[in-house]
């Protein structure tokens, strides 16, 4: 590539160099939304197992208490987690929509628990459904 110029330098020439900005130039404007896309998916697959496994240790509390959890923090401090999972669509563990029991159809009439929980985000999967509605 590199060339001997009159003077006996060596060197390239402008249009060389131009070339070799606009293949790379172009590479990265291929490379970056890849990059970027693979980013979000990895950022969901961490969502929906944080989601299922929240779900399966809220029906598991309250198989085994006879009521649902009050809060997060009471699945915690019963030894069903270490701690409460962050949302990494928010980057939160205190971001997370908490969704309640129906009285009339809660296992505990007197105190009505968590029944489900969801991402506290207001962002749209790459599926086009809001992340909320997991």
């Amino acid at each position: 590539m590199a060339r001997r110029i009159r003077s006996g330098r060596l060197g390239f020439t402008l249009v060389e160099l131009m070339i070799a900005m606009a293949v790379i130039s172009i590479l990265l404007s291929v490379a970056v939304p890849a990059y970027n896309k693979a980013l979000v998916r990895g950022k969901e697959t961490v969502l929906r197992q944080n989601l299922f496994s929240m779900r399966t240790v809220i029906d598991e509390f309250t198989y085994d208490k006879g009521k649902a959890p009050q809060s997060l923090e009471d699945i915690v401090q019963a030894g069903y987690l270490r701690k409460v999972p962050m949302d990494p669509m928010t980057g939160s563990d205190r971001s997370w929509k908490i969704i309640m029991e129906d009285a009339s159809n809660a296992v505990s009439q007197n105190e009505p628990g968590i029944f489900d929980v969801r991402s506290g985000s207001d962002k749209t999967s790459l599926e086009g459904t809001p992340y909320s509605e997991w």
